[in-house]
């Protein structure tokens, strides 16, 4: 371990942010990454348990002790080699993960656990700045190749790993960039885009190839976020290329099954944040979904609506108010009794943090307007009986709103995308993929693989990395046996 008795003598430091007055006058990251002394005091107060219940939280296995020591002794390129190890793109990470490994920590069992994202934050981020992440090409071509639909963080995980191993490697993406949700679904000012860029200029020179506004298939709900202006047959792919990873998450939106939510006025979130996040590239959005002015309601309380909450205050929303049918999370919990898993505890989010108001045990009973347009939601308190959610008698009122926005979640991947293939599905719509043994993320159809969101359905950033890596070694081993 760094500093035997570190985690006695200091603290935990958070990450410094600008203040919320302000960080919304526009949309850049406002996250100060840790300055060298502050790191290596961070690092410092890792206790190297032995049994590290980071390390086991930690969907991609990051060798959480091992990073952390390395950057107390200053060892900072030697981290790097390491979380990369286990990590694409910790880039990606140190900024939209929730930190599963934090609430592992055993520290957090008795003082504040140790800051292990703004470590790994700091890392990647001192690699770019000192010019150690390079390309890293294959030394020998196997000469087989590999489409991947999809370019969210599953895609580019399985991309990077395939073509580093000797593959001939073509994404294909609907959009007009790539990332997925981290181009389009992610806000700048959590995610600023260059960050995205620099990493996809590395694998470009590793051999990477990508294809913009291409749908693989004939067709995705209008719901789904579709620039292409291509299309190509699956049969084709399945042709050309000697395996296929499908990739392209779980982008279908969850309904709100009330009257009056096809007003004008009512949208959904992926539609609403994607709209400013062109806008921040320079774009033209055809979508006028603004909130200036308006008084915004945010339907779910989850990460999406809060990042809704964070772009509607960067357009001054005369209010927002965001509710939740869930009830109200307790404020503290009894590490003892949820140690090392993830605490249902009440959160405050850095975009609810810049202002708005919070309802829980809330559901919408009906959406009313005049001439079309949204003017006000019908709704009552619920209370949760097993699964279900039963209404407080005469709970019901109204709140005006000049604009929905509807952040429940996503029910699954397009459909569409997964008939064209002819893959079989779950009881919930996802790619039925095999989970364990030589033919790991393969789907009924032959050389035909799935993995992230499209698998395992609406999950986290460093899921979609998890399952995206081991989906190119199942994929690699697939097409070596095949070579043999």
């Amino acid at each position: 371990m760094g500093k035997v008795t570190g985690f006695m003598e200091f603290g935990r430091i958070e990450e410094a942010h600008l203040e919320p007055k302000e960080r919304i006058k526009n949309y850049r990251e406002f996250t100060i990454t840790l300055a060298d002394d502050q790191a290596r005091q961070q690092g410092a107060r890792c206790m190297d348990c032995g049994i590290p219940f980071c390390n086991n939280a930690c969907p991609v296995g990051n060798l959480i002790p091992d990073f952390n020591d390395q950057v107390y002794h200053g060892m900072d390129e030697e981290a790097l080699e390491k979380i990369h190890a286990t990590n694409n793109f910790p880039e990606f990470t140190g900024r939209v993960c929730p930190a599963l490994c934090e609430p592992a920590c055993s520290l957090g069992l008795i003082r504040e656990p140790v800051g292990i994202r703004s470590i790994e934050r700091f890392i990647i981020e001192k690699g770019w700045e000192n010019g150690w992440v390079i390309p890293q090409p294959a030394a020998h071509k196997t000469g087989r190749k590999v489409a991947v639909v999809g370019s969210g963080p599953a895609g580019l995980a399985a991309a990077q790993q395939l073509v580093r191993a000797g593959h001939e490697v073509t994404v294909f993406e609907k959009n007009d960039r790539i990332g997925g949700l981290l181009r389009y679904g992610i806000p700048d000012f959590k995610l600023e885009k260059q960050v995205i860029d620099r990493r996809l200029e590395q694998m470009k020179a590793e051999g990477v190839v990508f294809r913009t506004g291409v749908l693989v298939g004939k067709t995705v709900p209008s719901s789904i976020q579709n620039m292409a202006t291509e299309t190509v047959d699956p049969d084709v792919l399945k042709q050309e290329f000697d395996a296929v990873i499908l990739a392209c998450g779980a982008e279908q939106p969850r309904e709100l099954d009330v009257p009056g939510a096809d007003l004008q006025g009512v949208c959904f979130a992926m539609e609403y944040l994607c709209a400013q996040n062109k806008r921040d590239a320079g774009e033209k959005s055809r979508s006028r979904l603004d909130a200036a002015g308006k008084r915004v309601v945010i339907i779910g309380g989850g990460d999406t609506g809060s990042d809704c909450v964070g772009v509607a205050n960067r357009q001054k929303a005369a209010s927002i108010l965001q509710f939740d049918r869930n009830a109200r999370l307790p404020d503290h919990v009894d590490k003892s009794m949820v140690w090392p898993y993830w605490p249902k505890q009440f959160r405050t989010s850095s975009s609810q943090e810049e202002g708005c108001d919070r309802e829980f045990g809330i559901m919408t009973k009906r959406i009313e307007g005049k001439r079309g347009k949204v003017e006000k939601i019908i709704v009552c308190r619920v209370e949760q009986v097993g699964r279900t959610y039963v209404e407080i008698p005469g709970s019901e009122y109204e709140i005006p709103a000049d604009m929905v926005i509807l952040a429940m979640g996503f029910s699954g991947p397009a459909a569409p995308v997964l008939d064209a293939f002819g893959v079989e599905k779950d009881m919930a719509g996802n790619a039925l993929a095999k989970p364990e043994g030589d033919m790991r993320f393969m789907t009924s159809v032959d050389k035909v693989f799935a993995a992230g969101d499209v698998r395992r359905g609406q999950s986290l950033v460093v899921w979609a990395l998890h399952e995206g890596r081991e989906c190119a070694e199942a994929v690699d081993r697939f097409l070596t046996e095949k070579e043999l």
